[in-house]
């Protein structure tokens, strides 16, 4: 190189960094970036990733609903099965033979002593002798 060449070309000092960051912020917040050609050539695909984000969304909270409601369900299976065991020893403990004759004693009836016999009965045998 000649001593003209190295004249004109600028030297860096080696106290002073270039920033090429600052640009690109000014770009975004200035919203040239969102105006280049890639990003609307990009548009159907951002907007499906848009559409895409929204149905996870959805999907999770229909997750969690699903996820509480069979809990709910859960409980209340567990609810109505203490209420039928407790209503099935309540009523085997009345249907036994002691704690029914108690209760029909209120209305006057006692237990019979005797054990059941069979009355035979053979009708009356019509005339055909007339």
């Amino acid at each position: 190189m000649t001593m003209e060449e190295q004249q004109t070309t600028p030297v860096p000092s080696p106290g002073k960094r270039t920033r090429k960051g600052g640009k690109r912020v000014r770009e975004i917040l200035g919203g040239e970036y969102l105006s280049r050609e890639w990003v609307v050539g990009n548009l159907p695909f951002l907007l499906f990733i848009t559409l895409l984000a929204i149905a996870y969304i959805g999907n999770t909270y229909y997750a969690e609903k699903t996820f509480k409601e069979i809990e709910h369900t859960k409980t209340e299976l567990k609810e109505l099965r203490y209420k039928y065991i407790s209503t099935k020893s309540e009523l085997m403990f009345q249907s036994r033979q002691s704690e029914i004759s108690r209760r029909a004693a209120v209305y006057g009836l006692k237990e019979v002593s005797l054990p059941p016999y069979k009355i035979l009965y053979q009708g009356k045998k019509a005339d055909k002798t007339k």
